[in-house]
């Protein structure tokens, strides 16, 4: 099977490219996913998100684990990660957060030219139809829906004054380039009006299901395991896959993309003979094209939540009248699309800063309308509200590696959560001021007793609670990094470096992690991508080499990497000649 364009990972930016790509009938698509066509009920309704995060079943859910993390007591993390079309966005909390513009304006001082705030809002707009209508920093004609919350409960509200009581100013738009810091509800990737009025809106939604079956250009493979990509020399040609037990081929004329995301992505480029040589050898993997980056860089925000019980009723919650609020919003949300099955569960939050010397806000807080206990998978009876903290622009750097060399098993995960001390001191203090606005005259007739915390007051009891629970608010990116130095693993126009016709657009190419969620810029990635494929292919091996030239590590790897191929035949190309 040939195609022009041949994308892995149905995700957000799988999900986008594809959409994006195929409105060109001259070309032919095809996009590959592991999981399902993400279309059933969880999915569409929000408040089905609680059952797929924990991963109890595996739903739509990788639900990977860290290796164990000195920073959190030696446990092991939870790495909640979409499987199925829309990837992590039909299974997120669809908040819709872009980040602080000097994250963009970071990047490309970092040599990341043409990726400054100004250069990737145009992409944001793009991709955003605001039920807001359209504005200088607001789209409101793209596919991604993006509303105001159908029915937030008062509780929520209750959240943002308690915050305005501790000086935190009201932001009723955290993404409108000027000012992110302070206190609101937060817009969601839902849809707003006609049929599917309250459902969510994924990235698969917006840009693949409306067209799949309209466009004989696209192809949709899902059930599909990605095995490696085919090099001829140093350019792709296809990939290898495996579906219903057979071993199959796709071809690319043109290019092939990786959207798996930054855990699925650096994997199938090792697993490819491209990577770390140390890393590809101990696995018995030819080392087809060295790039020490690969895998490194990995960011993600750590968080800790604190949770207090409740006699509100109107809320999420276990026990019989939990089980009758939820009976009674099913005929309301298909009705009407409002309702608690409508609710994203962090209904409200806010961006802070740790110190007023900050030219920006270091932490965001999430609000949950229910009690939230290791990512659902810990469950409590009766009724209660939770707050996450999470340090946005983390120091501590973990990687992502194999296990082994076979693509079914999962990657090697070490986010090394509070490896460095200024993610200690910033966490801590935002638990602080997390607990203060949870203890706010706003809050007070909602608020029992603590969950775990109730006792700990000093900063040794809190760091005690925090090593113990913390882990993911779901925002892995970096390990495949966009860059000119050393470690980058694609170029600004996110070619991987050294290899033609070979891309990567997710979130793992961002070279630093923005202060907010991850869905949002990730789809604005795969926007900008889109531009650029759709011009005209060269190939021109200066240009190769001009890109990023090999480094001192480099060169003796790269002269070796054809007795490393006829070493591990197995993992030599299929393909030649193209």
């Amino acid at each position: 099977m040939e195609f022009d364009y041949v994308i892995v990972g149905g995700g957000s930016g799988g999900a986008t490219l594809a959409g994006r790509l195929s409105e060109d009938p001259a070309v032919q698509v095809c996009l590959v996913e592991a999981g399902g066509d993400g279309r059933g009920i969880l999915v569409r309704a929000p408040a089905g998100a609680a059952a797929m995060i924990s991963g109890r079943p595996r739903i739509n859910n990788y639900a990977y684990r860290t290796v164990p993390q000195p920073g959190l007591n030696g446990r092991r993390g939870y790495q909640p990660r979409g499987r199925c079309l829309g990837g992590s966005s039909a299974i997120n909390a669809m908040l819709y957060v872009r980040g602080h513009p000097d994250d963009y304006d970071d990047w490309e001082r970092a040599g990341c030219i043409g990726w400054s705030f100004d250069d990737v809002l145009p992409f944001f707009k793009r991709s955003e139809g605001n039920q807001r209508g359209e504005s200088a920093m607001h789209g409101a004609s793209g596919p991604l829906q993006v509303a105001d919350q159908q029915s937030p409960r008062e509780i929520s509200n209750a959240f943002v004054r308690a915050a305005m009581e501790c000086g935190i100013p009201r932001n009723d738009d955290f993404n409108d380039g000027v000012r992110q810091e302070g206190a609101g509800l937060y817009q969601v990737t839902q849809f707003h009006g006609g049929a599917k009025n309250g459902e969510r809106c994924s990235a698969a939604a917006a840009y693949l299901h409306p067209v799949m079956s309209a466009r004989s250009n696209l192809t949709v493979m899902t059930g599909v395991q990605a095995q490696r990509v085919l090099l001829d020399e140093r350019r792709a040609t296809g990939v290898e896959i495996r579906r219903d037990g057979e071993t199959d081929t796709l071809f690319a004329r043109r290019e092939v993309v990786l959207c798996g995301g930054a855990l699925n992505s650096p994997q199938l480029l090792m697993l490819s003979g491209i990577g770390d040589p140390e890393e590809l050898v101990r696995h018995g993997i030819a080392v087809r094209h060295a790039l020490p980056g690969v895998g490194r860089n990995l960011q993600d925000h750590v968080d800790f939540i604190l949770s207090c019980r409740t006699q509100e009723k109107n809320l999420p919650g276990l026990g019989p009248m939990g089980l009758l609020n939820f009976a009674k919003a099913i005929p309301e949300w298909r009705r009407s699309g409002k309702g608690l099955i409508a609710t994203p569960y962090a209904e409200a939050g806010a961006f802070i800063r740790t110190s007023p010397d900050l030219d920006k806000p270091d932490l965001q807080l999430h609000f949950v309308i229910a009690l939230v206990d290791d990512h659902a998978r810990k469950l409590h009876g009766g009724f209660g509200f939770s707050c996450h903290a999470c340090v946005l622009r983390p120091k501590g750097r973990g990687d992502v590696r194999l296990n082994d060399a076979d693509p079914a098993t999962a990657p090697r995960i070490d986010p090394k959560f509070l490896s460095h001390e200024d993610d200690v001191a910033r966490l801590l203090a935002g638990v602080k001021k997390m607990r203060e606005i949870l203890h706010a005259p706003a809050l007070q007739k909602y608020r029992q007793a603590e969950l775990y915390t109730a006792g700990a007051n000093t900063d040794e009891e809190l760091l005690s609670h925090i090593r113990a629970r913390a882990d993911t608010i779901y925002h892995p990116v970096g390990t495949c990094k966009m860059g000119t130095d050393a470690m980058a693993v694609v170029d600004a126009k996110l070619r991987v470096h050294g290899i033609a016709n070979l891309r990567v657009v997710d979130a793992s190419v961002m070279p630093t992690l923005i202060g907010g969620n991850t869905n949002a810029p990730t789809i604005m990635i795969a926007e900008r991508a889109a531009e650029w494929m759709r011009g005209p292919l060269t190939f021109d091996r200066a240009e190769l080499d001009a890109r990023r030239p090999a480094t001192s590590l480099e060169r003796p790897v790269l002269q070796a990497a054809a007795a490393g191929a006829q070493a591990h035949p197995a993992h030599a190309t299929v393909r030649s000649g193209m």
